[in-house]
């Protein structure tokens, strides 16, 4: 009786020719390697495009929306006031914008308004009105208004800077090397104050307390 078996061409052991070229021919199940790399290149620059498209969005919203990097309109100071009703602001306690991350403080309260006109220095004594960038020149904490002493504190590592945000020279006044940064500013005729917050003018050196260009604070101690 003979061992050989004849096997169909559709199956693995088969050594036939005929039964390699089907196996050839047949449809592959599962994924190939080859699709396995078409996948993960295509994956990968989707998930790339995708980055770039978020990124840059994230860059432009502000600007297409009128949020932070843009102009900023805050409003009147009558409005100001009104939104921060339990601070002095109109003693030249500094208020809190959110949208515009700053602090707008009036340089002279004897002056209760807003003047009209533009200032893209940031300094804001022509307009009687100074916006403060929020974050703090050293780390970029943010310095909180003290209404004890009417000073701007930081309370990540103890940098302190008078209402207008001018940074009091000594070490025991923290370790920032410069006053807190300004925003360009305008005011309508309508008495609107608008902040640019695309444009930031750097802060000055700091200032002994005691000395012209700082105001002092009106208690000894204050928040932190």
């Amino acid at each position: 009786m003979s061992n050989y078996h004849v096997e169909p061409v559709d199956r693995p052991k088969a050594l036939a020719p005929e039964a390699i070229k089907s196996l050839r021919r047949a449809q592959v199940k599962g994924v190939s390697r080859r699709q396995l790399l078409r996948y993960s290149i295509g994956g990968g620059i989707g998930l790339w495009l995708l980055e770039v498209t978020a990124g840059s969005l994230g860059f432009l919203w502000p600007n297409l929306t009128g949020g932070f990097g843009s102009k900023v309109k805050i409003g009147t100071l009558e409005a100001l006031k009104l939104a921060n009703s339990a601070l002095p602001i109109s003693d030249g306690f500094p208020a809190y914008v959110p949208d515009a991350r700053a602090y707008v403080v009036l340089i002279d309260p004897g002056q209760q308004q807003f003047v009209p006109g533009e200032d893209t220095t940031g300094d804001g004594h022509p307009l009687n009105v100074r916006g403060l960038y929020q974050r703090c020149p050293h780390l970029g904490c943010k310095p909180n208004p003290c209404q004890k002493n009417f000073w701007m504190e930081c309370p990540c590592h103890g940098s302190r800077y008078d209402r207008l945000g001018i940074k009091a020279a000594g070490a025991q006044f923290g370790p920032a090397a410069r006053g807190m940064d300004r925003f360009s500013a305008s005011v309508d005729s309508g008495g609107v104050l608008t902040l640019d917050t695309g444009k930031i003018t750097l802060g000055p050196l700091p200032i002994a307390v005691g000395q012209p260009g700082i105001i002092p604070p009106r208690t000894p101690t204050g928040c932190i």
